[in-house]
């Protein structure tokens, strides 16, 4: 998601049905740490999240009357303006490894009995040690410090069956998600690389993202986290996966968490790590864009999923074209 200025609010993202909280945060510091002494109900206040728009909807790019839009940005789709298209280091962390679980929020989980949640069980396992992990590895962090293990700890997932009603604003998800950290027993991964998306009950409606990812803290403890839409018949947000090993629903979902999880490692937190010139992060440079029919993950699994942004591999002229048609995306290492 592009990289975006962090927040200040204790909650937020409203755009049409649900846009994202604005105003500046203050910045988490590269260890994520908090001086919050208080118990898990105690939130820091969440980073601007970090959106992945839907297809065929473009920021305006010039940061007016846009809340989507980065505010240094001087177009709409990833490398233009005349700027190299690499990313460029800006000091902060990276996760070179990730502790996930993934919370499914809602009244209707409750009587599911579709793929999506044992699914996506499937997608985080798999996801560790993949090929498609590995197109982040060459992003690097403080001092140097390289993604060299390319290991998902997946935790798998909770069901919470209480009524979603964060219309995707930020603060309230992350409210949401330490609620259910709570409930589930869940211990927060203390080095800061815990990641929890959580998968809503609730349609997109007229919201122009898919999903985002975003940072905060409960009970004293920093971790990533992300909002996902339910993107069941979801034209805007399906990645037109006609394989037929997956639901709809649940191939949707995996392709914009591919999206968020990519990013997450790559440019977790404030102050930022890796984004290009005019803001955006390795996957939405490559946003909506496929190398490959199906793409194999470490567990034997196969899933739809969009590139990412290689500095390398444009450099070489080795990648596929992103919406610019600049050649640097590529679904595996």
């Amino acid at each position: 998601m592009k990289k975006r200025i962090a927040q200040v609010l204790a909650v937020a993202f409203i755009t049409a049905c649900a846009s994202p909280d604005s105003g500046p945060t203050t910045p988490l510091i590269p260890s994520l740490s908090s001086s919050m002494n208080s118990a898990t109900s105690e939130l820091n206040e969440p980073m601007k999240p970090h959106v992945y728009h839907a297809r065929g909807w473009e920021p305006t790019g010039n940061g007016q009357g846009d809340e989507n839009a980065n505010p240094n940005s001087n177009a709409g789709k990833p490398g233009g303006g005349g700027r190299s298209p690499n990313m460029t280091y800006h000091g902060g962390k990276i996760m070179p490894t990730a502790t996930t679980k993934a919370f499914f929020r809602g009244t209707s989980w409750a009587s599911y009995s579709g793929d999506k949640m044992t699914g996506m069980d499937d997608f985080y396992n798999g996801y560790s040690n993949s090929e498609y992990m590995k197109t982040v590895k060459e992003f690097s962090g403080i001092g140097g410090f390289a993604m060299s293990t390319n290991v998902i700890t997946h935790q798998g997932h909770f069901m919470d069956p209480q009524a979603e009603t964060s219309n995707g604003s930020t603060s309230a998800v992350l409210a949401e998600v330490c609620s259910a950290i709570t409930a589930s027993g869940t211990v927060i991964d203390p080095s800061g690389n815990g990641y929890y998306p959580l998968y809503s009950d609730q349609p997109r409606g007229s919201a122009g993202y898919c999903a985002w990812h975003s940072a905060g803290t409960c009970g004293g403890t920093a971790f990533q986290f992300a909002f996902f839409w339910k993107l069941d018949g979801d034209a805007g947000c399906d990645p037109q996966d006609n394989s037929g090993l997956h639901s709809q629903g649940l191939a949707a979902i995996a392709n914009v968490s591919a999206h968020e999880l990519s990013e997450a490692v790559t440019d977790p937190a404030s102050p930022g790590a890796w984004y290009d010139a005019q803001g955006y992060e390795n996957s939405d440079k490559c946003a909506w864009v496929f190398g490959a029919p199906l793409l194999n993950f470490s567990n034997a699994t196969k899933w739809k999923l969009q590139g990412n942004w290689s500095n390398a591999a444009y450099t070489a002229g080795t990648g596929f074209a992103n919406r610019s048609g600049q050649k640097g995306c590529i679904g595996t290492l």
